[in-house]
């Protein structure tokens, strides 16, 4: 069966994920055949718009399929990840800046490498079921794909939160975290891809939205005093549980170098481009220098949760924060491969 289906309905192109088994986890072929569909669409006067949609009820995109990287990885072959990063994150920057109407509708687990697709639309649909996520962290990687920009523009220390404890959104806290932008319910999500491809109106969306559910989020008055400081602080702080055990378990390094990315970003407001490519200095780095090799092999292969961190909680110096977000030169993202 195929993991991903392009075609023209109406008015619209639809880039449906056909992986729902796997929770339609991002693989490389999936991603460059996103890109494909943008680059073939972008000139096409049959194409208004284009849906963005996954089959399966449990997900849009639980994240990226990173089987592959990691026994590539653990032979020795750093470079087959750097590229499907490079080309990943290309892939994103197509979608965030593409010139027609993107409208994406995010139901169920949408993290990682789902977010990169379906949060940097200009139309993004939640319903009931909505979980959105930046778990990299537990993985020894950082929010990533364009994650750590959406995380820094969160009301006030919510993107650090959120950032080093995977937490998950529901559709409310979706829309008041900058991740979604319409809360429209399940049922009515057939009627409304059909307006959009008969019409090719994304004003429709917005005509069809309903009031958004509750956001516990917004409420979460500690989150400001808990996560104004480092992981230390954060730690000291909470009283939340499950907040406390992810902070327990994350990668020291991944959650030193993501608050100084929801950091940085929050000062300089790049462009998703630019994000991808500051996030990408981390990525390039992650199985050399970082724990991503361990996180994953701790999480997804042995299924252990006990992974060895290269540091312990605490100890990662500033020093060692700069040289994992240091410019890459020559092996950086460049700007060309993006047009």
């Amino acid at each position: 069966m195929s993991e991903i289906t392009t075609r023209i309905d109406g008015v619209a192109g639809r880039i449906t994920l056909t992986r729902p088994k796997a929770l339609n986890a991002l693989s490389y072929d999936m991603a460059m055949a996103i890109e494909q569909a943008l680059i073939d669409w972008q000139d096409d006067d049959r194409v208004a718009l284009v849906i963005l949609e996954a089959e399966g009820e449990k997900a849009f995109c639980a994240g990226g399929d990173v089987a592959e990287l990691y026994q590539r990885g653990k032979a020795g072959d750093y470079d087959y990840a750097r590229t499907f990063w490079r080309d990943e994150y290309r892939m994103n920057a197509k979608v965030a800046t593409y010139a027609k109407p993107v409208v994406s509708f995010l139901h169920g687990f949408v993290m990682g490498g789902g977010v990169g697709i379906g949060c940097h639309v200009a139309h993004r649909v939640v319903c009931e079921s909505a979980k959105i996520a930046m778990p990299e962290c537990a993985i020894g990687l950082v929010p990533d794909v364009g994650g750590s920009l959406l995380l820094s523009r969160a009301p006030g220390r919510l993107g650090e939160f959120m950032g080093l404890t995977g937490h998950r959104m529901g559709p409310g806290d979706a829309i008041h975290c900058g991740f979604a932008d319409h809360f429209v319910p399940a049922d009515a999500w057939d009627a409304l891809k059909a307006a959009l491809c008969r019409d090719g109106d994304p004003g429709v969306v917005a005509k069809a939205a309903e009031a958004a559910p509750e956001a516990p989020l917004a409420g979460a008055d500690w989150v400001e005093d808990c996560f104004s400081g480092d992981v230390a602080q954060a730690l000291n702080c909470v009283t939340d549980d499950r907040a406390a055990q992810a902070l327990r378990a994350g990668s020291p390094l991944s959650m030193a170098c993501t608050l100084a990315l929801v950091r940085r970003m929050r000062d300089e407001q790049p462009s998703v481009p630019e994000a991808l490519e500051l996030e990408y200095r981390f990525t390039a780095r992650s199985m050399e220098r970082g724990d991503f090799l361990e996180g994953v092999r701790a999480a997804l292969i042995d299924k252990d949760r006990t992974p060895t961190w290269k540091h312990a909680p605490g100890a990662v110096s500033d020093e060692e924060v700069a040289a994992m977000l240091a410019p890459l030169g020559e092996d950086r993202l460049k700007w060309e491969e993006w047009a």
